[in-house]
């Protein structure tokens, strides 16, 4: 069952979490040097648990509740990221001239958009099982 198209949805999420944080930055500071999620553990280290939940759920395709819940899990992981994010870009210096986010801030949204439409695609498929069982 692994053609599914969920899968298709967890393994981006996984290459978006594991991948594009190696290519865009998260911002420059104040002496105008790119700052990845590499040059901080914390948000590495968060990056990857996102990715290594998206692949253990790809692998946990015959158990449809705890992926779903693994899905979740993630989601509000990848949120958690999304809050650093933001905190973190709001105690950056103010001058326009000085500090300038990245677009890497923005790849726990693109994420969490990827693990929704998995978890919706799961549902979808749960749901498809209930109702096969019902006319038994």
């Amino acid at each position: 069952m692994i053609q599914r198209v969920q899968t298709l949805y967890l393994f981006l999420a996984a290459g978006i979490s594991a991948g594009l944080i190696f290519v865009f930055h998260l911002w420059l500071n104040n002496e105008g040097v790119k700052v990845f999620a590499i040059d901080n553990y914390t948000y590495l280290g968060l990056f990857l648990g996102s990715a290594l939940l998206s692949l253990i759920s790809i692998f946990s395709f015959k158990n449809r509740k705890f992926q779903f819940v693994l899905g979740r899990l993630n989601i509000i992981l990848n949120f958690i990221l999304l809050g650093i994010f933001v905190y973190q870009s709001q105690n950056l210096s103010g001058e326009t001239n000085v500090s300038e986010k990245g677009i890497g801030i923005l790849l726990p949204i693109f994420s969490i958009v990827c693990l929704v439409l998995a978890n919706k695609a799961i549902k979808k498929d749960e749901d498809l099982v209930k109702s096969v069982d019902r006319l038994r």
